[in-house]
Parts: structure tokens; sequence; C-alpha cells
């Protein structure tokens, strides 16, 4: 019974399943320290990619490339802009009004300023939200790079001109000196008011045009006058900021001198208070010739007693308008005059003039300016324009020291003659002094 037991365990399909494995126990030794080879991997199942997942990949790359390109190519951009360019010395290049980018850039070759028109067009296309490109009158570096160049243009920093234009020129002399001047363009529509432009000095651009400075002068005088206006004295007898202007406008003519202007200016308030008449030498030859300058000599007497709308020996009170451009120096001095009871003067010789309250006085102060004319070897240059009082103590003299419409004149022309006409004393021809400030004023040649 055991026995077939057993026999029936030894073929059992268990048993028989054992027979059929490999065996696992070495065969000999040596295989037995032999390391078992690991089982292979479990094979990969590949998976089909998606098209959107294809194509994001390769724009992502695409993208990578591309920055890689630019940080590369802004590199050697930087390089080249910066680095130094072909000038040897400074120089000024004109950019016209209305010229493109690609024009300036052919421009700025042609003058030596860059030798790589395309690329200061690339980087000025870069730099654009820094602003455009201007035009004017540049001044380029030596050794200037495309990058500070187009700074230059961009900053818009032009050369700017000056053009001084004296105080007491008429508006057609100033024209004349507009006209003069090669940096200024174009024409003039009309000649300004007489009265109405602020002489100074002006800074502008080439390529400003004439019209354009006028409108600069007479925007300067309305802004000027008005805050002088504003801060006149309260006793003046003039009623209007034109009236202001007229009577500033005399004064100028009457003196040069900014420390005589206050009280050159009290003499005429003191006169149109007492109702006088101004008798003012500059006011008759402006009746005569109007703004075309000068007479060249003296005044005449058949000419003091010419009635003409601007003859304050004749007419009372102001003329009808001023008879010159007056500056600041002159509208302050009338705003404010000097408080003074004086109703004379005269010169004294010495470039200035010697007032006096009585007429008396004033005929002593006349007497002492003969006496000093007799001994000069030449004519006072100051008698241009000026009536020439004769020796006659009788002679009644204006305010200003000259001849009153009732004196007698031996001769029907007095003696006179044009000391500033062609020298640097005359106003049209005066382009380097600035008549602003007494002290830079040429002094006169003695002879």
């Amino acid at each position: 019974m055991f026995g077939r037991k057993k026999h029936t365990l030894l073929n059992s399909p268990e048993m028989q399943q054992d027979d059929q494995q490999p065996r696992l126990s070495p065969r000999s030794p040596s295989e037995a320290i032999k390391p078992m080879a690991a089982p292979p991997p479990p094979p990969r199942l590949r998976r089909k990619r998606g098209g959107m997942l294809s194509v994001a990949s390769g724009l992502l790359t695409l993208f990578v490339a591309i920055a890689v390109a630019l940080v590369f190519g802004f590199s050697v951009l930087e390089r080249e802009v910066t680095a130094k360019g072909p000038l040897a010395a400074d120089k000024v290049v004109v950019i016209p009004r209305n010229t493109g980018t690609s024009e300036i850039a052919d421009i700025l070759e042609r003058e030596g300023v860059i030798t790589q028109p395309l690329l200061f067009e690339t980087y000025a296309l870069f730099n654009r939200r820094r602003g455009p490109l201007k035009a004017g009158e540049f001044q380029f570096k030596a050794g200037a790079s495309i990058e500070s160049a187009i700074d230059t243009l961009v900053e818009g920093k032009a050369i700017l001109h000056s053009l001084t234009i004296p105080e007491g020129l008429t508006s057609e002399q100033i024209l004349s000196r507009l006209f003069e001047n090669e940096v200024l363009t174009g024409e003039v529509a009309e000649t300004p008011r007489e009265g109405t432009v602020l002489p100074d000095t002006y800074k502008f651009e080439r390529g400003m045009t004439r019209q354009q400075f006028i409108n600069a002068m007479q925007a300067a005088h309305r802004q000027t006058l008005a805050q002088i206006w504003q801060r006149r004295s309260p006793e003046l007898p003039v009623k209007t900021a034109q009236e202001l202007v007229i009577l500033a406008s005399i004064v100028e003519k009457e003196t040069g001198r900014a420390d005589e202007r206050t009280r050159v200016a009290g003499v005429f308030i003191n006169r149109l208070m007492k109702r006088m008449k101004l008798q003012s030498d500059p006011t008759i030859v402006y009746g005569l010739v109007g703004g075309k300058g000068t007479l060249g000599r003296g005044i005449m007497r058949s000419e003091i007693e010419t009635a003409t709308p601007y003859n304050t020996y004749v007419i009372e009170g102001l003329p009808p308008g001023p008879i010159a451009n007056p500056g600041r120096a002159a509208l302050e001095a009338v705003a404010n005059p000097s408080r003074t009871k004086d109703l004379y003067f005269v010169a004294d010789g010495s470039g200035g003039h010697a007032f006096a309250e009585t007429y008396d006085q004033h005929q002593r102060n006349v007497a002492r300016w003969r006496q000093l004319e007799k001994t000069k070897a030449a004519p006072d240059p100051n008698a241009v324009d000026r009536i020439d009082p004769e020796a006659d103590t009788r002679t009644q003299l204006s305010p200003a020291g000259t001849l009153a419409q009732d004196a007698p004149l031996r001769g029907g022309r007095p003696r006179g003659f044009d000391a500033s006409e062609g020298t640097d004393k005359d106003p049209l021809k005066n382009k380097s002094f600035d008549l602003t400030t007494p002290k830079n004023v040429p002094a006169l040649k003695q002879p």
C-alpha cells in the first residue's frame, strides 16, 4: 500500500513538470561563481506622437535659434555703432527739412561723418522710440560714432546763431539788418509797424525765416510792454501803453546813455505835465524821412517850421506814433522816470547832457557847451540830425539844447555833417557791438 502511494507521487503531473524545468544547479564550480545574467528589459511600447505637439516642439526650437541669432546680431551691431567714426576734426553739417533717414545717411556719408549708411539706417530704425531724426545745423565731434551721430540728430541740439538788433532803429532799418543776414531765409510779408518789435540779441537756428524772426521780436515786445505797463508809475501823463512806446522812442533817439534815460524821460514827462511842446529834434527828422533813416546832416530852418504830424516843434503833446523801436531800458525809463523838476537838457561835450530846471540855468549850460565846441578842431559828430545853434545868445533853445522855431539862422543850411554813416558808429553797419550796454558802445575817436 505504501509502495503504491509512493509510485503514484513519483508519476504525478507535478513531478513530471519538475523534470521538464531546466536545472538551476551549476554543473561545475566555475559556473557557480559566475553572476547570473539579468533578464532582458520589457519591450518599449511605441506611442503615436500627436500633430500639435510636434508643431510646438518645432516652433520652440525655431524661436530659440532666432533668439540666439538676435543676441549675437545685437552684440555685433552694438560693437559696430559704437566704434570710432572717420571724422578727423569737428565738422558742421546741415540737414535740410523734410529729409528721410536714408537721405540723412547719404548726407553724413558724403560729409565724411559715417562710412556705413545702411548700418546707420538700421540702428536709427531700432531707436525710433527715442524720437525722430531732426533737421538743422549740427556739429559732429571728431571720431563721432554712428550712435553719437544719431544721438545728436535725435536730441536736435542744433547750432544757434545770434543777431543783435540795436535800440533806436526804425522798422525799415531793422528789415535791412535782417536781409543782410545770410543765415535767415525767406521774405517778409510786410514791414512791421513802428514801435512793435523789441530790439535785443536773438538766438536762432539756420533755416529760420525772416518773418519768423520778426514774429519773435513782436512777441517779445508785447510781453515786455505788458510787464512794464503793469509796473508803471501811477502819476504818468501817458494814458495808454501805445503812448508809453511813443515817448520811449523819443527818449531812445535823444540819448544812448543808460544812466541818462530816466532823467531825459523825466524832462519830457515834466513838459507834458506843463503842456509845453516837447521840441525833440528826432521827431522832425522822422516827419521828413519817415523810417528811411537819418538826414545825414543838420536840420535846416525851413525844416523846423515844416508842419508834419511828427514835428514836436509844431504840434503839442506826443506825435501820432513811435519814431523808432525803443528797447526795454527806454520803456522802463518812461514808465518810471526820474522825479526831478528838469525842463531842459543840452549836450555837455562828453557824450552826456547837462540838465536844468529853469531857462536861465539852461542858457548857462548852452554857453558852456558853445565854448567847448569852439575849442574843437572838428564839428560835433552829434550834430547829425540836430539843429545847429548859432552863436547868438538871444537864441531860444529846445529842451535838448537845439534851436527853437522862432530863432534866426544865418544862411539857409546850418553847419553839420554825417559823422556816423559808413563808420563803426553807423547803426546799420554795427554788427559786433551790443548797444544795450553803454560800456560796449565804441567810443568816439578824438581828433
